[in-house]
């Protein structure tokens, strides 16, 4: 599926399905709050762990409110980078479905283990937040291919008409793999003792296991999922490995390792 790039490809760009996003500005949604008093009082929790979350936060870090509620501690999302960074070394391109405001796209590009990271997002001012993030990071330009768009439709796109995107964008599938970092709305998500992830918010587990299953992919997912539904994934002779990842002694989520459709362990 690795496609080469003809002159008629980029005379014919305005026409792709998807492109690579370019640089966007930041709006009136992205934040850098520096004092508790600014900040909106329901995510002042996470305010008040900010350098847990982005360590360099005081080099200009931006997030949209929203934002603060999904993304990734930053040790945890390094751990995952190097977790993911063990996988099949044919791998070389990783597709980050929710990018949010960067915090797992820029552990995975300052890793060195991907050639490119194919990061995407919808919300227009949660990517202009990423890729401000990304730059307070000094991820060096090219390592990060931001998109904005829906992740669903772009993978989709990927397997049955790669034509359509713009050839910076066509990866093979046996060549990248899948990291996805969902939102998880949903009833009981934060109080159940097990949580149903086919009830998850807006995207259950049905419906990303099925567009991901060509991928090997990593589903990072809330610490209490129910480990019966996700053994239920693994292809036939294969086997998943979940991690649950703790800071300062407490679980922040786990991940689940899934094998592609028709990989071997």
């Amino acid at each position: 599926m690795e496609s080469q790039v003809s002159e008629q490809d980029m005379e014919g760009s305005s026409s792709f399905s998807f492109v690579p996003a370019e640089k966007l500005e930041l709006t009136d949604e992205c934040h850098h709050y520096e004092h508790k008093s600014e900040v909106p009082w329901d995510i002042q929790k996470y305010f008040s762990q900010r350098y847990s979350i982005f360590s360099w936060y005081d080099e200009g870090i931006c997030m949209t409110d929203d934002a603060w509620f999904g993304v990734t501690p930053e040790p945890v999302a390094n751990q995952v980078a190097s977790d993911m960074a063990k996988i099949d070394a044919k791998k070389r391109v990783l597709i980050d479905m929710f990018a949010g405001a960067g915090g797992n796209s820029i552990a995975f590009a300052l890793s060195g283990r991907w050639d490119r990271v194919i990061a995407i997002e919808r919300d227009a001012a949660t990517l202009a937040c990423a890729q401000n993030n990304a730059e307070c990071y000094e991820v060096e330009d090219g390592v990060i291919t931001w998109v904005h768009g829906d992740s669903f439709v772009y993978l989709d796109t990927l397997l049955k008409n790669p034509d359509s995107l713009h050839p910076d964008l066509r990866v093979g599938v046996d060549t990248s793999a899948v990291f996805a970092s969902p939102p998880w709305g949903g009833v009981g998500y934060s109080t159940d003792d097990v949580f149903d992830l086919y009830t998850m918010q807006p995207y259950g587990l049905k419906e990303l296991t099925e567009a991901y299953e060509r991928f090997e992919h990593a589903l990072y997912l809330p610490r209490t999922s129910d480990l019966r539904q996700i053994a239920k994934l693994a292809p036939q002779g294969t086997k998943i490995e979940v991690v649950q990842y703790c800071m300062e002694g407490a679980s922040k989520a786990m991940v689940a390792y899934i094998p592609g459709k028709n990989e071997s362990t």
